[in-house]
């Protein structure tokens, strides 16, 4: 089947900034465990590599973890600084650090805490540091139920600010994100935007965004053939009109602190698998289009949708998602470029062209699956300016969305005991001077042209 890919050059351009893609985790994971190891530390040699490996650049904490006293700890300051020590080891560009908000008794006076802890962070990590955050999903009923003062979205927001207040009091400079809203909840990111857009402390907006919703009850097959779906793409876009656009309107930038396939924590065979990758890629280069400022994909300790997850032996692995995460990151530094997609037998594929400085990068996703799944034979129009052209593949070796292992990269496995060792294939061009892909069902590529 033949589908004809040509970028759109002279359009106007979305930047994607360097430190797009990142993972987020709970705050519990930032406290020392029972033997008194800490997860997030330089000495974490594998969990370093993975970081490296799949070309993250940015760490967000919080979570609902950050909430919950007497469950979770607060972090003191040994456990800050294993932490940014970790960031640094990893070649973090930066971490959002989150602060707890509810108090469960008048008793609690978290704001003080904060103010001292945040006062340490601006001393010592300050340039590491993106923003700070205060609470985890305010606006959901079972997390602030638990308050003493909150209520609605105006008592959140009056406490809030009386936290902030006291932020800014030792940190003068300190700059915040917010509401980290649940899953899809557009009405209190509106009016947070809304009302801090000119307070000078917001820099950027940041939601929640789990596709597929929770997930429960739904067999590997459904979850796969959602992922894969054409329905989530049309879920970002609902997403976008109802949440971005706004945010965007006032003026401010936004990120998602959290997103996955499914907030319950995925679904075992589905959100571990290939598809997984495909998703995650196809994610990334859609709200890259679309002027998000980033996407940390939450990592749950420890359940199916993760990114990293243990191997069973002690250490720690890669989950297929995470492929779609460094195959982004090969082809996802620049501009996002509009681009004009031919495809007349109606395949599920989709493509993305990002124009970096030395050139324009075309990622097509063949999302295609099952026993009726189909290759395309793509034609890509170079520019005119291209003097070579390279390729990688994203593939899993038996086909299978649902594949677990087998998963390739250029060829090569992402470890955490090795750096990527993934190569490029030249491409050739015909005599109309396209580049000719052939792409397989339950693929990716990702194509660099020079110039």
């Amino acid at each position: 089947m033949t589908v004809t890919v040509e970028p759109q050059g002279n359009a106007p351009a979305a930047a994607i900034p360097d430190d797009f893609v990142g993972l987020s985790f709970g705050m519990r994971n930032v406290i020392p465990d029972k033997a008194g190891g800490h997860f997030f530390s330089a000495t974490n040699a594998p969990l370093i590599t993975i970081f490296r490996n799949l070309g993250l650049r940015h760490l967000r904490v919080g979570g609902t973890s950050v909430e919950w006293p007497p469950h979770t700890a607060i972090p003191n300051e040994a456990d800050i600084d294993s932490l940014f020590a970790f960031a640094r080891a990893a070649g973090l560009n930066k971490v959002i650090y989150s602060f707890r908000l509810l108090e469960t008794n008048s008793a609690q006076h978290f704001e003080t805490t904060n103010a001292a802890l945040a006062r340490y962070i601006g001393d010592h990590y300050g340039p590491q540091l993106d923003c700070f955050a205060v609470g985890n999903e305010p606006d959901r009923g079972k997390i602030y139920g638990h308050d003493v003062a909150i209520t609605n979205f105006d008592t959140y927001l009056a406490k809030w600010r009386r936290f902030v207040a006291a932020i800014t009091n030792a940190v003068p400079d300190a700059r915040f994100t917010g509401p980290d809203a649940g899953s899809g909840n557009i009405a209190w990111t509106r009016r947070f935007a809304a009302v801090e857009k000119g307070s000078g402390l917001v820099t950027m907006i940041c939601e929640h965004f789990y596709v597929g919703g929770a997930g429960r009850g739904k067999s590997a097959q459904e979850g796969i053939e959602a992922m894969l779906s054409p329905a989530w793409i049309e879920a970002n876009q609902k997403l976008y009109d109802r949440m971005a656009v706004p945010v965007l309107t006032n003026g401010l930038p936004y990120r998602f602190t959290e997103a996955n396939d499914h907030y319950s924590g995925g679904i075992p065979d589905a959100s571990d698998t290939f598809a997984g990758a495909l998703w995650a890629l196809d994610f990334l280069h859609w709200w890259a289009a679309h002027e998000a400022r980033g996407v940390d994909f939450h990592n749950t300790q420890w359940v199916p949708n993760d990114v990293i997850t243990p191997d069973g032996n002690g250490g720690l692995t890669i989950n297929p998602k995470g492929y779609g995460l460094r195959a982004f990151d090969l082809g996802g530094h620049g501009s996002a470029q509009p681009i004009k997609l031919d495809n007349p037998s109606g395949l599920n594929l989709t493509a993305y062209a990002v124009r970096g400085p030395t050139g324009l990068f075309v990622t097509l996703i063949n999302k295609e699956h099952g026993a009726a799944g189909r290759e395309a034979a793509v034609k890509l129009t170079a520019p005119g300016d291209a003097k070579s052209a390279v390729v990688v593949f994203l593939k899993a070796a038996s086909g299978e969305a649902a594949a677990r292992t087998g998963i390739t990269l250029g060829g090569s496995p992402i470890t955490a005991d090795g750096p990527w060792r993934g190569s490029w294939t030249p491409l050739g061009t015909n005599s109309a001077g396209n580049l000719l892909i052939t792409l397989p069902a339950t693929s990716a590529a990702v194509v660099r042209i020079e110039h």
